[in-house]
């Protein structure tokens, strides 16, 4: 059993650094950074080259864990979609490069990806 879980923790690690090593945020165009967890979704715009975060927004905030958006699922992910979408239109950010890590792009990244297409973003 033991043997299964390291061999899973090592294919997300290899996973993640396959897709980052091609990803750098810049001032023109940055990264739009999603992280799951077991209970949440933290979602961050970040300009590599200066390493400051431009937007930040997750479902531990204020402004979404009194809410029913306080949970990760696809509901939520959408809410954090628009609003990450929003946070970058008011820093004039409209092109971002999406990183999903060792994550899979189906589900809950998939659509917050969608929310914030449809709001604007381009990637």
């Amino acid at each position: 059993m033991h043997g299964e879980n390291l061999r899973n923790i090592r294919v997300r690690e290899k996973r993640a650094l396959r897709v980052r090593k091609k990803l750098r945020g810049t001032s023109e165009c940055p990264r739009l950074c999603v992280v799951k967890t077991c209970a949440n979704i933290d979602v961050q715009i970040i300009n590599d080259e200066a390493g400051i975060t431009l937007a930040h927004v997750n479902t531990y905030s204020k402004e979404f864990k009194q809410k029913k958006y306080g949970k990760k699922n696809k509901e939520t992910a959408r809410k954090l979609g628009e609003k990450i979408a929003e946070l970058a239109k008011q820093k004039n950010i409209h092109r971002v490069i999406f990183d999903r890590g060792p994550f899979k792009y189906h589900g809950v990244l998939a659509a917050l990806a969608d929310a914030a297409r449809e709001k604007g973003l381009v990637f």
